[in-house]
């Protein structure tokens, strides 16, 4: 586990009753906390890790509308005016900036591809252009490839995954609400056929509503409960550098290589072209679902056999709510980096841009990512579960899009209304004979 992560007081003491408790203390989880707080609404955040101990610390802190896909959209935009925000809304630093975010194109093909996504989002006024070899020279000073010209979004931004979720769980206690970490939910019990307390290992919280941002492990815990969520994992691995004096302020994409400037001046770096995905048996469980996606990542997928498989064979798929659960087992998932990867990242951005020659590496680190068959988080509630929302899968995309996703689940916890349209999130399309398209990223 990184240890740059900005450590968060915590509370000891399990409240037996609340109105509403979030299971997973990620950024979807503490900005459903950190709402519901200031609504005045009672809340618990539980973790059976730390705050930002898995994913939610070790993305890249893009936060991009570029190249989304068009269901997202509204989300990112949501989210965008609320990361603008933030800072000021909690009282600390998010390290957002907006930066702009720049997908560099090598030829006119790969500028053609960047426009039929701009065709696509055309009604959603994203301020997102093609911009030329001289434009993006002025952006992205002293490349040594010759580019055809990239797609830039002005607006877009960064922040800091390890700063900003602990700043927002910190805000979320200061309008009442209770965290408590190394709190492991083991499940839910019901009464009259809904929702009417969770399980932990520390005892039970009597509650009205449960929200489910549990990440990778959603998946796992909704097993016992007979809910069938599709949902596979892979592994991103990462690197930050030393400080770069006099290096480019936007974000950028290219071939075999992403970096966005920290806070500090360095960068965070990686491949953005391959993902390491370890077979397990729910790759064969789920294959006819996630094969539309499976074809259309065939370039960057890279299927590995590790130890995962047993690991994940021998896991127990229901257990009692006395006994310990797989979520004791495994405080916080930390995944080794792929270091050829990553020096492959490094090797190909210093070819494209000899400002980073001097680059000096500072930390690498991995995270496993929650995927969807359709690359689309799930935001939704459950009919066979009344009083259980789900907030999961989103497939890299959830530290961008947290802040809205986030308001969104508590705004379905609470029955309050929606400012979007939910439906494209729903867990019952994966059900319902919804034809599931996975779309294409640039």
């Amino acid at each position: 586990m990184s240890s740059m992560i900005d450590r968060v007081a915590r509370d000891d003491v399990l409240p037996r009753s609340t109105d509403v408790v979030v299971i997973g203390a990620g950024i979807i989880g503490v900005t459903a906390a950190l709402t519901l707080a200031e609504r005045g609404v009672a809340v618990v955040l539980i973790e059976k890790g730390v705050i930002a101990g898995e994913q939610s610390s070790r993305n890249w802190g893009w936060c991009r509308q570029q190249g989304r896909d068009p269901r997202e959209l509204p989300l990112i935009i949501e989210s965008l005016r609320l990361w603008r925000g933030l800072n000021q809304r909690i009282e600390g630093e998010t390290g957002f900036r907006q930066c702009g975010v720049v997908y560099l194109a090598r030829t006119a093909a790969d500028l053609a591809a960047r426009e039929a996504w701009l065709d696509l989002t055309k009604t959603y006024g994203v301020d997102s252009r093609l911009v030329g070899r001289r434009e993006l020279d002025q952006l992205l000073p002293g490349s040594a490839v010759p580019y055809a010209g990239a797609l830039f979004t002005p607006s877009d931004g960064r922040a800091e995954p390890a700063l900003a979720v602990p700043a927002m769980a910190r805000a979320a206690r200061r309008h009442g609400a209770i965290i408590l970490e190394n709190t492991a939910a083991r499940g839910v019990e019901t009464r009259a056929g809904a929702i009417c307390n969770v399980m932990t290992e520390k005892g039970r919280i009597d509650c009205n509503g449960v929200l489910l941002a549990g990440g990778v492990w959603s998946r796992l815990f909704c097993q016992p409960l007979g809910i069938n969520v599709p949902q596979l994992k892979v592994v991103s691995s990462a690197l930050r550098t030393q400080p770069l004096p006099g290096g480019p302020d936007v974000s950028a994409s290219g071939h075999g290589f992403t970096f966005r400037k920290r806070l500090d001046g360095g960068y965070t770096v990686a491949h953005g072209g391959v993902i390491n995905y370890d077979l397990v048996p729910d790759s064969l469980r789920l294959l006819s679902r996630f094969l539309p996606l499976a074809w259309l990542a065939r370039h960057e997928l890279r299927p590995r056999l590790s130890s995962r498989f047993g690991a994940e064979w021998r896991q127990p798929s229901s257990w009692q709510l006395d006994e310990s659960s797989p979520f004791e087992k495994i405080r916080i998932l930390d995944p080794a980096p792929m270091p050829g990867v990553l020096r492959a990242a490094v090797r190909n951005l210093k070819r494209a841009y000899p400002a980073f020659q001097r680059l000096q590496v500072a930390d690498e680190w991995a995270g496993m990512i929650d995927v969807t068959p359709d690359a689309v988080p799930v935001i939704s509630g459950t009919p066979d579960l009344p009083g259980l929302v789900l907030a999961t899968g989103f497939s890299g995309h959830g530290f961008g899009i947290g802040p809205a996703a986030g308001q969104l689940a508590a705004d379905l916890v609470t029955a309050a209304p929606t400012a979007i349209d939910l439906q494209p999130f729903a867990l019952s399309r994966f059900f319902d004979g919804s034809k599931i398209c996975p779309v294409a990223g640039i």
